[in-house]
């Protein structure tokens, strides 16, 4: 490891240290499952999305796979 992954590591580690003791070990966990539950949600509702949307949005295209089509035809049915 460089000296610079070492100072980013214990950075990480006093900033965590530093909000367990300002606001208890509990807010600060409940705190970051969170932001992983929201983060997880935005990657949920992106995989839904067409190739040309992604495209709109400037994300990168998937590769369509089988699934892709079964989950279409789900949905066309949802709807239909």
């Amino acid at each position: 490891m460089t000296h610079s992954q070492f100072l980013v590591a214990d950075s990480l580690t006093a900033t965590i240290d530093e909000l367990c003791q300002k606001f208890g070990v509990w807010r600060t966990a409940r705190a970051l499952l969170l932001v992983v539950w929201r983060q997880r949600q935005t990657r949920m509702q992106v995989s839904e999305l067409s190739n040309h949307q992604l495209r709109d949005i400037g994300l990168p295209e998937r590769e369509d796979t089988p699934s892709q089509f079964n989950s279409l035809a789900l949905h066309l049915r949802r709807f239909g």
